[in-house]
């Protein structure tokens, strides 16, 4: 009988027993040099490094810290090779780099998270190659591929909107034009939904937010479903000298162990903050898939298996400056960029940053929200103070 992803995460990338007994965590393994007993020992590992196998010949390439972590999220997401960066947008970076060249296209969302945007305008264009980008929930994707498009970038659901996109119908318009499709995976973190099973060809994962869980480190993951895109990431990866810290990766492989009961709590906790903002008279919506009132529920309940901590909410008749009064007024929100943590968050989207999104129509901008492993009912105190103040003093 196959066994559940929460007893699969509990199991995969642990250490071989070592004859009668054995650690229960893998071990940190440090090391810049990679010792060989011959010449042509070593030479046999670069022929294995060659043919396509994570095998280390040298520090950077890592060790069985880094290869447990890679065989952990193979096993999460269900692919076939795992490559480790430094942070979430490494993962980006390379991945786009590897697999564009000069006169390339590549299609992106338009909700895309933002420093995508800044890859493409300071990196991706001096390169040749162009991006643009398309809101697949009213155009056809069909109608905005090129024949040099190379890649199509998706979010589900989209930054700071939390949009929710249908992978289907996009994988099948790039599978029968040869186009790569790329899903950056880390609002499920590979917990909650699987692109790859969709037939997406690379899925990326920003560790460094619910696979970590403790906001204590920066790690990038991506993950490829065949050998093909394997390799062609590999080049680059070692072309560009990456290397991450066995510490950080320990730190990972230990925060996946938890990430099943974290993530089912964070979802509690952000269901019920979510459902109490929205009852609220000063509430305009709450941008939720897991909420019975998202435009994007219906598709989230068919490919997802649960949610995050992680909404956002405008509000009725309040000015930006009336937003960050709400943010500042928060005592068990801590102002924050990143996400995933155990703690709770806030963070201001102002209404130039989410100008870009097509769906949306406000003047003021959002509150972000990641809703942390506190009671809900402090939470919710807090929150309906903070509002208070902000409408009294409007």
């Amino acid at each position: 009988m196959p066994l559940h992803l929460d007893t699969r995460l509990a199991h995969c990338g642990r250490p071989a027993m070592n004859g009668d007994s054995g650690p229960v965590n893998v071990p940190v393994v440090r090391t810049s040099t990679v010792r060989f007993d011959s010449i042509e020992a070593m030479h046999a590992q670069v022929r294995k490094r060659a043919g396509g196998l994570p095998i280390s010949t040298y520090g950077r390439q890592g060790t069985q810290t880094h290869r447990a972590l890679e065989e952990a999220m193979c096993e999460l997401e269900g692919g076939s090779r795992a490559f480790l960066t430094p942070s979430g947008l490494a993962a980006i970076s390379l991945t786009l780099l590897a697999l564009t060249a000069p006169g390339d296209h590549v299609l992106a969302i338009d909700s895309v998270y933002q420093p995508v945007r800044k890859l493409d305008a300071g990196h991706l264009a001096r390169n040749g190659v162009r991006v643009d980008y398309f809101d697949p929930l009213t155009e056809r994707i069909e109608d905005r591929l090129r024949p040099e498009t190379r890649v199509v970038y998706v979010e589900t659901p989209g930054s700071l909107l939390f949009e929710m996109y249908d992978l289907v119908p996009i994988v099948a318009a790039c599978r029968e034009r040869g186009i790569s499709v790329v899903a950056d995976n880390t609002w499920a973190s590979g917990y909650l939904f699987n692109p790859l099973a969709l037939g997406a060809d690379i899925s990326l994962i920003a560790g460094t937010k619910y696979v970590s869980g403790h906001s204590d480190l920066m790690l990038g993951v991506i993950v490829t479903r065949d050998a093909a895109h394997a390799s062609r990431l590999a080049t680059t990866y070692e072309a560009l000298g990456l290397a991450v810290s066995p510490d950080d990766v320990y730190l990972a492989l230990r925060g996946l162990r938890t990430m099943a009961v974290r993530m089912q709590q964070h979802a509690h906790n952000a269901l019920a903050v979510a459902r109490w903002l929205a009852q609220h008279p000063g509430v305009d919506r709450v941008y939720y898939p897991a909420l019975e009132s998202d435009p994007g529920h219906a598709l989230w309940r068919r490919d997802f298996r649960g949610a995050n901590g992680l909404l956002s909410v405008g509000f009725r008749g309040l000015a930006e400056t009336q937003l960050f009064a709400i943010a500042d007024a928060l005592a068990l929100f801590d102002i924050g960029a990143s996400w995933g943590g155990y703690e709770s968050l806030v963070l201001p989207a102002t209404a130039d940053k989410l100008a870009a999104h097509r769906g949306w129509h406000g003047t003021a901008g959002v509150l972000r929200l990641h809703i942390g492993l506190e009671n809900t009912a402090d939470l919710i105190a807090d929150l309906a103070q903070a509002i208070a103040g902000a409408q009294a003093a409007r």
